[in-house]
């Protein structure tokens, strides 16, 4: 059997009492040591050392009323016994220097005495672990009873051994990555986990989290989700404040971001606030974070880490305390190594770093997003569409093809699906409707081919030399890098690539042939892979 050792303040009032009538008082220090079910091995009494007189009484008593109880007492000397740094800082010194044997000794920790400030910090030390056990609540006997004890009430504040509350912990949990993913039921369990993992450190941190990805991928939705789901949990004060990174230029950037004063520089005819400033107690999106020249990164950096900074033309600091989420869909590594980016903004910035998935990484959540969009517009539109039976096969089939890009990604989802309601005769979305929106989208993506073959090189070459690649040459090498980077091996990508040409060789070695090509242009399998 464990021995079971009680922890608790002397009661200056209630503990207290003189002569033989001290014994009609209820005094819950004595009386705790009276209880019939209950053997209290030995009893940690913390006190001031003023009342040093009322603690050797208590512990006379205890020792009439309970022989084996050992009553130890601990003299910690508090001057404002109402101030909660304090108070918490010597209960966190005594809990620091104690010996717990938690193998051999239960420990409870007895909150009927005391001011309230000393019963929070039992709380809040019990429930971070720093004083181990249970927590003891002693009430007095009921007026015209004949009981002599009063009775003894525990909480164990370990929560996960309670099934009801362990239950609402994870329907509020599940409830909040519902809510980061519009209510959509995605489907896919790499994102799924992703945006799992998401709302874990949202609602736990206030650092800076960095979202990357193709555009299109919903980083901007997902920040402003995240603010509002701290911000349903009281968690953030101030406001959402965004801006892409690509629309500040020059002066005018700084001038944006950290306000300035009037008479700053021409046309500045009046003070201006800033962003940083209008985010304080809130969150700032930075898209685009790479962007920004060095020196407004520097700036930036200063910001987050000492939360003030100098407007343009002001000579006195400003406070702004703010939760960072920077967007990117560029490699920032990368960027730091061609000297665009700062290392030590990085550093800052990648502490919770989350790459989003494009809309072709996703193909099993193209049909909810579907159904999402769809009920989207009718709700803005007051107008319920749906897709008959016949369109709706051929635009997921469609969608689900080689031959979708979704160069945009979601956002060209989006606008597929607002363009079929807007020309859909009254609710119904029919299949003439859907050919003509697939006939749309191939020409929009064609006219943005070269775009595409520009920007899918340029994440595997650097751009001196991208520039000595013949244009004729650039679709080509772009397409097979698609086949390489779908392809699990690299006789897998030959083979797709030489299917029609393979018949007619003697020898078949496609992976040595498919190595070549790519070694005309000074890339290898491991770096298309790698990428």
């Amino acid at each position: 059997m464990k021995s079971n050792i009680a922890i608790g303040f002397l009661g200056i009032n209630l503990d207290n009492g003189k002569g033989a009538k001290r014994w009609e008082r209820w005094r819950p220090s004595v009386d705790l040591c009276q209880q019939d079910d209950m053997q209290i091995d030995r009893f940690e009494l913390i006190l001031d050392s003023k009342y040093i007189t009322i603690a050797e009484q208590v512990r006379a008593d205890i020792a009439l009323v309970s022989p084996d109880t050992e009553v130890v007492l601990n003299e910690i000397d508090i001057d404002d016994p109402w101030d909660l740094g304090e108070v918490y800082e010597a209960l966190f010194d005594f809990a620091a220097l104690y010996r717990f044997d938690t193998d051999k000794e239960d420990y409870l920790l007895h909150i009927t005495t005391g001011t309230h400030v000393a019963q929070i910090c039992l709380f809040l030390l019990n429930e971070a672990h720093y004083l181990p056990g249970k927590i003891l609540q002693l009430s007095p006997p009921k007026r015209g009873k004949a009981e002599s004890t009063g009775s003894v009430s525990i909480i164990d504040l370990d929560l996960s051994k309670y099934d009801a509350i362990a239950d609402r912990f994870e329907q509020e949990r599940k409830s909040d990555t519902a809510f980061l993913k519009s209510g959509i039921h995605t489907r896919n369990d790499k994102f799924n986990a992703l945006i799992d993992e998401i709302e874990h450190v949202a609602i736990r941190t206030k650092s800076p989290v960095l979202l990357t990805g193709p555009t299109g991928a919903g980083k901007s939705h997902l920040a402003r989700r995240i603010y509002a789901l701290k911000k349903r949990r009281n968690q953030i004060e101030g406001e959402f404040v965004e801006i892409n990174c690509a629309t500040l230029r020059g002066e005018t950037a700084l001038s944006a971001l950290f306000g300035h004063k009037r008479g700053a520089y021409a046309g500045a005819t009046k003070d201006r606030a800033g962003l940083l400033r209008t985010a304080h107690k809130g969150m700032l999106f930075l898209d685009e974070i790479e962007e920004l020249g060095l020196d407004e990164q520097a700036m930036i950096l200063r910001a987050l880490e000492e939360q003030k900074f100098y407007p343009v033309g002001g000579d006195a600091q400003v406070k702004s305390s703010f939760q960072l989420i920077a967007g990117t869909t560029m490699d920032l590594v990368k960027a730091v190594a061609d000297g665009k980016f700062r290392e030590d903004l990085l550093a800052r910035v990648n502490m919770w770093s989350y790459n989003l998935p494009g809309l072709k990484d996703r193909p099993e959540d193209i049909a909810p997003n579907l159904a999402f969009e769809l009920n989207k517009f009718s709700v803005a539109n007051h107008r319920k569409m749906s897709f008959n039976k016949e369109a709706h096969t051929a635009y997921q089939k469609f969608a689900l093809s080689g031959e979708a890009k979704w160069t945009a990604n979601f956002r060209d989802l989006t606008a597929s699906i607002t363009r079929l309601c807007t020309f859909a005769e009254g609710s119904r979305i029919d299949l003439p409707n859907v050919e003509k929106e697939i006939m749309r989208l191939k020409q929009a993506w064609r006219l943005s081919g070269d775009n595409d073959f520009e920007n899918l090189l340029l994440n595997l070459m650097s751009q001196e030399l991208l520039g000595t690649i013949d244009a004729f040459d650039r679709p080509t090498l772009s397409h097979v890098i698609n086949v390489c980077q779908t392809s699990g091996s690299l006789s897998e990508a030959g083979r797709k690539l030489f299917a029609v040409s393979r018949h007619l060789r003697k020898t078949k070695n496609d992976a040595d042939r498919l190595k070549k090509y790519l070694d005309k242009f000074g890339l290898s399998w491991a770096s298309i892979k790698g990428s």
